[in-house]
């Protein structure tokens, strides 16, 4: 298939989660999803709910396809599954039209530096993710694709051998090619295009080497002269992100659907979503304290031996690292991680009269999901999924710096 400017490029998303970095793409216009695969069914659901909602895909229970990439076979030829269900597979979706673009990035939990174990992550099948995600690329021969992980890739070395390093070379072996300098050029900070938080990610962008005679040149140009026009002048700080939502302030505990509450805001104002998470009375007592500590400027608490301290004095259990931080209202948030479903006392709310974490929705503000995504899902799992999502923001921006370098090769043809 030969595809014009003014085409709508098609693409597929891999691991796609609920699906943050699709509805960038979305938004940016002038793209239609082809398919989307993801494993695990939360997030399935709510990407399914939104491209029925938001994009009017009627046929989304076909076009995601909730499946095992491991499976590669069953994955493209179609399966019937007694835990994923029944599909024609990837080949029927993509049909004679074919792709133009991948999209997505395996989990990134087995790059992640913070919970990095040496002896668990050699055995860990995560780390080799990216090979189906290649294989997918091999099989429908896209013009470009757009793969993101997180920092940590930069150094992992599950094997002894950088995983970057082997990513290079399984991917020139299929007759693409990234950029040679991925640290210099394709490690992004989230925050320069408008995220409200510190967000680094590995942005590889890899072309199909047919189709350019020096992708190097032309990578150098979109990292450095195409991306760099999407940025922003100034930093959006968390309060921007979630100030305007109504306070939610401690009550005395009652019951409200078989749930318990421990805080309450105008009843009046209904947003999806914000609730707080239910705190006792000794965990709304420390989250007052802490939150109070910045906003007077006491920062009695601002080490992590001061935060271990009161952590250990607080619960009576011993910890290496500190539990607590309270998001500072005039600067980007800290990274929103998939953490969040645990606990969330490391994204306590800056406001110490709310003396609270943060709501699912406020979460999804500072990953810049609009008010109307919905999370047909279960509290955790919102948390999670939203955690692990690419910005919405960075999305587009990232889509519509994608298109400019998908013209110039459509030119080269």
């Amino acid at each position: 298939m030969v595809t014009t400017m003014s085409d709508k490029i098609r693409f597929i998303d891999l691991f796609a989660g609920c699906g943050g970095l699709l509805d960038g793409f979305m938004k940016a216009g002038n793209y239609e999803p082809v398919a989307s695969v993801e494993w695990e069914k939360a997030p399935v659901d709510v990407l399914k709910n939104r491209l029925k909602t938001k994009w009017n895909i009627q046929n989304a229970d076909e076009e995601v396809i909730r499946f095992d990439m491991q499976r590669e076979e069953e994955l493209f030829n179609g399966f019937d599954d007694e835990e994923y269900g029944k599909h024609p597979g990837l080949d029927y979706l993509v049909g004679k039209n074919g792709i133009d673009i991948v999209i997505g990035g395996p989990p990134c939990q087995a790059y992640s530096v913070a919970g990095r174990n040496a002896n668990r992550m050699v055995g860990d099948y995560r780390n080799y993710l990216f090979e189906h995600y290649i294989s997918v690329i091999n099989r429908y021969r896209p013009k470009l694709f757009v793969f993101e992980n997180v920092p940590g890739m930069l150094s992992a070395m599950p094997d002894g051998t950088l995983i970057t390093d082997l990513i290079k070379r399984d991917l020139n072996s299929v007759g693409y090619e990234i950029i040679d300098d991925i640290k210099d050029f394709a490690l992004i900070d989230t925050s320069e295009f408008g995220v409200p938080q510190t967000r680094k990610r590995v942005i590889l962008v890899g072309i199909d080497k047919t189709r350019c005679k020096d992708p190097q040149s032309l990578l150098k140009n979109f990292y450095t002269e195409i991306l760099d026009k999407y940025k922003v002048n100034k930093k959006v700080s968390i309060h921007e992100a979630i100030g305007d939502l109504p306070p939610l302030y401690p009550v005395e505990p009652y019951k409200k659907n078989g749930r318990n509450i421990s805080h309450k805001g105008n009843q009046k104002v209904n947003i999806s979503w914000h609730e707080a998470r239910y705190q006792n009375e000794r965990d709304i007592k420390v989250l007052r304290e802490l939150a109070e500590d910045i906003e007077s400027g006491r920062n009695e608490y601002r080490s992590t031996e001061k935060l271990i301290e009161l952590y250990e004095k607080t619960t009576g259990k011993k910890t290496s690292v500190h539990k607590y931080h309270v998001l500072r209202k005039d600067e980007p948030s800290t990274t929103i991680l998939a953490h969040l479903y645990k606990d969330g006392f490391r994204f306590i709310h800056y406001d110490p009269k709310q003396a609270r974490t943060l709501t699912v929705r406020e979460a999804a503000r500072i990953q810049t999901f609009d008010d109307d995504f919905e999370f047909p899902c279960s509290m955790g799992a919102a948390y999670k999924m939203i955690g692990n999502a690419v910005p919405s923001l960075f999305a587009v921006k990232l889509a519509k710096g994608i298109r400019e370098v998908y013209n110039v090769l459509l030119e080269k043809e």
